[in-house]
């Protein structure tokens, strides 16, 4: 009953099976995820603009945010729902490191400074310690502000989140 053919036939169809659903995903996140440029992040789907109207300025023209003010009024509690986006990677526990670091203590200390863990090199690019602009700057988007990085999340877009998540981290590292 079961001969050579009937083995290669059931593997090939498993293989083509699962060329068509990664061709599906692909598909699926070109035409739905959004882009990390903002300026092609309206590409596939184009906010309409109103008739007579002008397209509002690109970003870069706005007032620079001053992130230690902002820093000031963070809220730890706030802080603590987004922990949950850092947790499947991360612990806050001294010496328990995940894919990524222990987050314990990250606010104020070396970028490289966890012990037992592999760092890919790129975070130099960031800065030699984790101070609240730096990490401000890196949870932004983790890929833009060090190329190369191994960490794959794609930031948090809000400033006030990531304050707030920044505020909670240095809670829990005291």
């Amino acid at each position: 009953m079961f001969d050579t053919m009937v083995i290669t036939k059931t593997l090939g169809a498993l293989c083509a099976a699962m060329l068509i659903f990664l061709f599906g995903k692909w598909a699926a996140e070109t035409i739905y995820m959004p882009s990390h440029d903002a300026a092609h992040a309206h590409a596939v789907y184009p906010l309409p603009i109103e008739e007579g109207s002008e397209p509002a300025a690109p970003a870069e023209d706005a007032a620079p945010i001053d992130v230690m003010a902002l820093y000031a009024d963070a809220d730890a509690a706030a802080g603590e729902s987004l922990w949950r986006n850092c947790r499947s990677c991360h612990s806050l526990e001294v010496g328990r490191n995940g894919t990524g670091p222990s987050l314990h203590g990250v606010v104020g200390r070396a970028v490289d400074a966890v012990d037992g863990f592999n760092y890919s090199g790129a975070l130099l690019a960031v800065g030699d310690t984790w101070s609240v602009e730096a990490l401000n700057h890196f949870l932004t988007d983790p890929s833009a502000a060090a190329p190369g990085t191994r960490m794959s999340f794609r930031g948090i877009r809000d400033v006030n989140d990531r304050l707030n998540l920044i505020k909670y981290l240095e809670s829990q590292g005291a």
